[in-house]
């Protein structure tokens, strides 16, 4: 029998019996994970099925630590969170360091997002053209507990490079790199993030305006850490492209694409993963115009990891069969 705290779920967007208190946690500012998950909030609100409010952190391994930790099923209190498959895949089995006594079992998905793009981002006059052009470069390689910084020291090491190769090595999010590659202070940056990522965006017209140019430095489908991650994260990791519109860069950038994840613990009550995965679905347009990445997130997309490594929760396979996703 469901908990009968949710059964008062009332048609017409009315307010559940008792909504749960639900922590996003997102990305830094600048990277389209905090303006989904704000949005998302602000959805769940309007629509009456949690109390809702997204924070700012360090990203994919930080919001699964919070998912772990900090969620109270008795003080109704439930922490979700935007997330990179690689980055949940290696939290879940226990291969990530942090999470090597204390897998990450309550992590269960609500629903595919949109894919991310790992950017390797620098400036035309820096001269990097290959991934292997950072050896004696100071380069950012994502903020501390960041699922960018998981790719970017896996790409590394696929590449035969490691941080201790660079002049120097910076441990910034999205918009921190913008800016101190737009001020000189380093060379390049890791980011993996949707198209487009507003704080690269913005640096592509700062640089134009100091006479330089954005550039991202491609790995090719062919390249060994393409296929490396291919070998190591089957079904969420694939080549991608990034196109030259999205940035002003003179021609289309090769790179590594990955599925993002909408997650929630395993104790958040079937009823109410239910209820926050139909007020998404049934809010996609606004979703959209909020962000653009957001185009991806549909039903079809959502379903395509049920029945990999990662679980979903079954209150959000409940609606997927509801609505025809699944059967």
């Amino acid at each position: 029998m469901r908990r009968s705290w949710l059964a008062v779920l009332l048609l017409g967007g009315l307010a559940l019996a008792q909504k749960p208190n639900v922590v996003i946690g997102t990305g830094g500012v600048g990277g389209v994970y905090f303006y989904y998950g704000t949005t998302l909030a602000e959805l769940w609100n309007k629509a009456g099925v949690a109390t809702a409010q997204a924070v700012q952190t360090a990203a994919s391994i930080d919001n699964i630590l919070l998912l772990e930790t900090r969620t109270n099923p008795q003080g109704n209190t439930y922490y979700c969170a935007t997330a990179l498959p690689d980055s949940v895949y290696l939290a879940y089995t226990g291969q990530h360091e942090r999470f090597k006594n204390r897998p990450a079992k309550n992590v269960r998905i609500l629903f595919a997002m949109y894919p991310n793009y790992l950017h390797i981002v620098t400036r035309e006059s820096a001269g990097i053209r290959v991934i292997q052009d950072l050896k004696g470069k100071r380069v950012s390689t994502g903020a501390p507990g960041s699922g960018t910084e998981v790719e970017a020291l896996l790409v590394l090491e696929a590449a035969g490079l490691s941080p201790k190769d660079f002049a120097k090595q910076e441990r910034l999010g999205a918009q921190e790199s913008a800016s101190a590659l737009s001020e000189g202070n380093i060379d390049a940056f890791f980011w993996s993030g949707g198209l487009p990522t507003g704080a690269i965006v913005e640096l592509a017209a700062t640089l134009a305006r100091k006479g330089d140019r954005i550039q991202l430095v491609p790995l090719p489908p062919q390249s060994t850490p393409v296929q490396v991650f291919q070998r190591r994260f089957p079904g969420v990791s694939a080549p991608g492209v990034i196109p030259k519109e999205v940035y002003g860069t003179r021609a289309d950038t090769p790179t590594l694409s990955f599925w993002n994840f909408f997650i929630c613990p395993a104790s958040l009550p079937e009823e109410a993963a239910y209820a926050l995965t139909k007020a998404t679905f049934e809010n996609l347009e606004a979703l959209r115009q909020a962000v653009p990445a957001a185009r991806n997130t549909t039903l079809e997309n959502t379903v395509r990891f049920v029945g990999g490594a990662i679980p979903y929760h079954e209150g959000a396979l409940r609606y997927f069969r509801e609505a025809g996703a699944l059967k």
